[in-house]
């Protein structure tokens, strides 16, 4: 794809260059390069969420790919169950998505499934609608030519798989040098920065992380939501801190009033 530098893709560039040293801090040079070439030929936006880095790798999200078709003028998009290898009683479902990029298009087409054992499980219960969000970016995807894998394909992966490529970090290990894989700064650490930087409260940051983990305390939590949780909170602060305020003041309330 051709990179065509107009004022405002030079803009964009300086803004997601800016905003990813705040949320992403220890990126290597790669990293930088990677996102200036994705930013000129795709026009993503970090700040909108449009595109995330996780566990060394740039990700386009669906908010991403949705923008993508709306600016390239994508005719329709069409979604259909796949009811021969969908199984409700096991919450697992398959479908299938064709893109139109014109009148004349005759159809690019995408498959997407989930299960409870591919999902995350924040989404458990919500599988019918990540399969048909799976198929429809995988559709994107073709149609547009874009490489970049979505951030909704990836499936929780069990902590046993030695795949580099899995979206599950490995857990903590008893040295303490979790974390540190590649130049990145702990979890934790990240944490305590953003805390720090934008003085926010940190006890109600950690009520606020063990509820968006679904867990009773934020330690309970799996890596992968903790990590998760740290990239949502460092985007909200960013785009919407008056917000992210008041829902963290909520959690205070619910302290008060507690037994």
């Amino acid at each position: 794809m051709r990179n065509i530098e107009t004022a405002s893709t030079v803009k964009l560039v300086r803004q997601n260059l800016r905003l990813v040293k705040q949320l992403y801090p220890g990126l290597q040079q790669q990293d930088f390069q990677a996102l200036r070439s994705l930013t000129q030929s795709l026009h993503l936006s970090v700040l909108s969420g449009e595109i995330l880095h996780i566990d060394g790798r740039w990700y386009v999200t669906h908010a991403g790919l949705l923008q993508i078709a709306l600016k390239r003028r994508c005719l329709g998009i069409r979604t259909t169950l796949q009811e021969k290898v969908s199984d409700s009683n096991a919450c697992r479902w398959v479908f299938k998505a064709t893109v139109y990029k014109s009148p004349r298009s005759r159809g690019f087409v995408g498959y997407g499934d989930a299960d409870p054992s591919n999902v995350s499980s924040l989404v458990h219960g919500a599988e019918m609608r990540v399969a048909e969000t799976r198929a429809v970016n995988r559709a994107l995807r073709k149609a547009y030519g874009i490489g970049l894998c979505s951030v909704e394909e990836l499936g929780s992966v069990p902590s046993r798989s030695n795949d580099s490529r899995s979206f599950v970090q490995p857990k903590p290990s008893s040295n303490g040098n979790d974390g540190h894989q590649n130049g990145q700064p702990r979890l934790r650490d990240r944490l305590c920065l953003l805390i720090r930087q934008h003085k926010l409260d940190a006890n109600l940051v950690k009520s606020y992380a063990a509820d968006y983990c679904g867990t009773a305390t934020v330690r309970e939590a799996s890596r992968d939501l903790v990590e998760a949780f740290i990239n949502d909170l460092a985007l909200r602060v960013v785009k919407d801190r008056d917000g992210l305020i008041c829902q963290l003041n909520s959690y205070a309330k619910s302290q008060e009033v507690a037994p």
